[in-house]
C-alpha cells in the first residue's frame, strides 16, 4: 500500500481567547476542528471555502508554523505533529509555504538573491558560488532572468513578486508545497499565468500540493481533488470532476453557484446564503452550517453529522457532512 505524502487525521487547531485585566481565558477559538484529508504524492488537493472559515491556519498548522490542539499530522507516514524544533529543522526542507501577498512575504530590504538564497545558507547547502548559480537557476525556472537577483522586490509587479516567492520556497527541493490564497492579490490576468507555473514546476518537480483558496473557479483549474471547508470543518470532500458535476452539499452548491460564466447568454441560478459565517469562539449546536441551510430541519440543529462516503468518483470516496441525500 502507497503511504500518501501528506494525511491530516482529525486535526484540531485551537486558540485561547483572553480578556480582563488578567488576560484569562474567557473562551476557545476553534480555528480548525477535528479535519482529516489526505494528499498524494504529485497530486493536489485544493482547499476551498469562505474567509474566516480556517483554511489559513490549517495550512500554516501542516507545515507546523502553528502548533496543533490535538490530531496527527503525517508526512510521508511520519507523524509531524508533536515534533521540537530541533526535530522539525531537516524537515522543513521538505514542507514549504507560498503566502497570499508577496509584498509581505518577502523583506523588501533584501535583494531577490538574498532572500532565494536565504534558506540554502540556513541549511548549509553548498558554497557561496554554488549557492549563486542554483540562484540563478530558480529565476530561470519561474520565468525571470538572472539579472532579477541583483535588484529588490518593490522594483518588481505583483506577479514577478509571486514568482520570487514560488522561487524561494523550492530553493530547497521540497516535496510539498502549501499555496496560501497564492493568486488571490493578483490582476485576473496574472492569475493564470502563477498557476501556470505552479502547473509546470509540479510536472517538472514532482511538488505536492496543499492549494487553499476562497475562488472555487480557481481551485478546479489546478486541483485534482478538493475539500469544502466551513466554520473549521470539512463539509465535502471529493474528486475535483466529481465535486463539480454532483455536488451533494448545499453549502458546495452555493460555492459552485457562486462562479460566473464565460458565456454572457447563459444565465445561472445563483444560491445567494443567508447572515454570516457564525464565529469560531461560539459556533452552533448540531451541523456548524444549519443557520445558513436552506434545508435545516430539527436534527441538523442537535446532531452533527459525520463525514460519510456517499459515492465513489474514480479513485476518489466522495464524502458529504450531511444528515441527508440532496
Amino acid at each position: 500500500m502507497t503511504v500518501p505524502l501528506l494525511e491530516l487525521r482529525d486535526l484540531a487547531t485551537h486558540f485561547p481567547v483572553r480578556g480582563g485585566v488578567l488576560l484569562r481565558a474567557r473562551g476557545t477559538n476553534r480555528a480548525v476542528d477535528g479535519v482529516s484529508l489526505t494528499l498524494d504524492r504529485g497530486k493536489t488537493l485544493g482547499l476551498v471555502g469562505e474567509s474566516g472559515c480556517g483554511k489559513s491556519t490549517l495550512g500554516k498548522t501542516v507545515v507546523r508554523l502553528l502548533a496543533p490542539t490535538s490530531g496527527q499530522i503525517l508526512f510521508e507516514g511520519q507523524d509531524i505533529s508533536k515534533l521540537s524544533r530541533r526535530r522539525l529543522k531537516p524537515l522543513r526542507r521538505e514542507l514549504q509555504m507560498v503566502f497570499q501577498d508577496p509584498a509581505e512575504s518577502l523583506n523588501s530590504r533584501h535583494t531577490v538573491g538574498n532572500l532565494i538564497e536565504e534558506p540554502l545558507i540556513i541549511h548549509r547547502v553548498g558554497t557561496a558560488a554554488e549557492r549563486l548559480a542554483r540562484v540563478h537557476e530558480l529565476l530561470e525556472l519561474v520565468g525571470l532572468p538572472a539579472s532579477a537577483a541583483e535588484r529588490f522586490p518593490f522594483e518588481f509587479s505583483g506577479g514577478q513578486r509571486q514568482r520570487i516567492s514560488i522561487a524561494r520556497a523550492i530553493a530547497l527541493g521540497p516535496r510539498l508545497l502549501v499555496c496560501d490564497e497564492p493568486v488571490s492579490a493578483l490582476d485576473v490576468s496574472i492569475q493564470s499565468q502563477i498557476l501556470n507555473l505552479l502547473l509546470h514546476l509540479q510536472q517538472e518537480l514532482g511538488l505536492g500540493y496543499l492549494f487553499i483558496a476562497h475562488d472555487l473557479a480557481v481551485v478546479r483549474h489546478v486541483s485534482d481533488t478538493i475539500a469544502v471547508m466551513y466554520l473549521g470543518r470539512i463539509m465535502e470532500y471529493a474528486d475535483a470532476d466529481g465535486l463539480l458535476a454532483r455536488p451533494r452539499h448545499p453549502y458546495t452548491r452555493a460555492l459552485i453557484s457562486a462562479i460566473p460564466s464565460p458565456d454572457p447568454n447563459r444565465r445561472s441560478r445563483r444560491t445567494v446564503l443567508e447572515g454570516d459565517v457564525p464565529s469560531p469562539i461560539d459556533p452552533p449546536s448540531g451541523c456548524p452550517f444549519h443557520t445558513r441551510c436552506p434545508h435545516a430541519e430539527a436534527r441538523c440543529r442537535s446532531e452533527r453529522p459525520a463525514l460519510r462516503q456517499v459515492a465513489r468518483d474514480g479513485a476518489t470516496d466522495h464524502l458529504v457532512a450531511c444528515h441527508f441525500d440532496l
